[in-house]
């Protein structure tokens, strides 16, 4: 049934003609959905720029304000738990603003990288790589939806939890609907926030996938080029002039796949830096409000949060982490290749090639941290500083 209703979620025959953008299939529909990916229809661009600016307002001006016009006017009638619940949300959504820039900004980028994927395609020509790229579109259209169902369930969560509670989920301000006149007013805005957080959320989902998506794929063909590599000169039926060619095709493989990464490499640097710069203060603030404010409901939607936060960085952190180290073997691969006997002419190629392939992939995130592992580590652990200082303060006896 599931594939029924998202066909690119499962692995296509090798009848079926499949692309390697076609694993961005979902991900651009979302794009589209906050605005950022306009149709091809020229008529229904025209209505779509109204949509687009609605959206980008909303999710760039409106979301942020929002929170800050609550705490100014509000502020003394929140909650410990409530208040907790608000500004980790609220923090998030002022870097949700900023990512959601560089990622709408970047939208004629992931264009060209796309028209590079075109040409990387051209060269599987193998059943087996073939093979490859019909995997790789399922695998990155799932990542797509695994994350569309975490962060949904988030909100919906945190939705139900709030009204269920007779409070609004993440009190925005709203100068239209006063939520305390009556019932029917209180569920109207209960609903305009979810309209609002939704929006954001996918906004804040986009931001986050991307980046996994387009170098997940990029990691794909960086497989490809090393098989290829490795077959080098092991073809009994090929001349040296057809071996130096195979070569020469190698070697445009790996400048392809740099020229894929130049592209990509500011936008995601941007996106990942912001999310260094929030996760530690957001995650020990969920933390805090999990042991010390939380219902039990409460605590499962702030769980959820807390999964969330995580997902923003660490999948992409593990993948860079295994692109450095795929790079780093390309080198292996073309060293241990059967080039002892080759002609002067195709060992002069290799070498050359040899200077070049051993330029590592390293992104670095606002051009202060390397995004991996072990940085996504460093800057989480700053969430147990944050609880540290709380406790300190003796924050939970005085506010709860």
């Amino acid at each position: 049934m599931i594939y029924k209703l998202f066909p690119r979620l499962k692995v296509q025959p090798l009848s079926e003609d499949v692309r390697s953008r076609d694993a961005f299939v979902y991900l651009d529909r979302g794009m589209q959905v906050v605005g950022w990916v306009p149709p091809k229809n020229k008529i229904l661009q025209r209505f779509y720029a109204i949509w687009t600016v609605l959206l980008v307002g909303l999710v760039f001006c409106w979301s942020p304000m929002g929170f800050s016009f609550t705490y100014a006017r509000e502020m003394s009638t929140f909650t410990a738990g409530e208040f907790l619940t608000s500004i980790q949300i609220g923090l998030n959504t002022y870097g949700n603003t900023l990512k959601s820039s560089y990622t709408f900004w970047g939208t004629k980028r992931y264009k060209l990288a796309k028209e590079l994927l075109d040409r990387m395609d051209k060269r599987c020509t193998t059943e087996e790589e073939q093979a490859g790229i019909r995997r790789s579109v399922a695998r990155w259209n799932l990542c797509y939806m695994i994350y569309q169902i975490s962060y949904s369930v988030y909100t919906t969560s945190t939705f139900v939890v709030a009204t269920v509670n007779g409070h609004l989920p993440w009190r925005f301000y709203n100068p239209l609907i006063d939520s305390t006149k009556n019932v029917l007013f209180f569920w109207i805005a209960a609903l305009m926030e979810y309209f609002l957080m939704s929006m954001t959320v996918l906004a804040d989902q986009c931001a986050d996938v991307y980046p996994i998506a387009y170098m997940g794929v990029m990691r794909t063909h960086m497989n490809f080029l090393k098989q290829r590599i490795t077959r080098l000169r092991t073809n009994p039926e090929l001349s040296e002039d057809e071996n130096y060619q195979e070569l020469v095709k190698c070697i445009k493989d790996h400048q392809i796949i740099m020229e894929y990464v130049e592209i990509m490499r500011p936008v995601i640097s941007a996106t990942i830096f912001v999310q260094f710069l929030l996760i530690g203060v957001v995650l020990g603030l969920s933390m805090i409000n999990i042991l010390f404010f939380s219902d039990f409901w409460a605590c499962v939607a702030n769980v959820m949060f807390v999964g969330c936060v995580l997902m923003e960085t660490f999948p992409f952190c593990y993948l860079s982490n295994i692109i450095m180290d795929d790079a780093a073997e390309l080198s292996d691969c073309l060293f241990q290749s059967n080039w002892i006997d080759a002609n002067r002419r195709y060992k002069t190629a290799v070498i050359s090639f040899m200077h070049r392939i051993q330029q590592p992939i390293i992104i670095i995130a606002g051009g202060v941290f390397i995004i991996c592992l072990q940085t996504n580590i460093t800057v989480a652990k700053l969430a147990f500083s944050v609880i540290t200082v709380v406790k300190q303060m003796d924050f939970a006896k005085k506010f709860g």
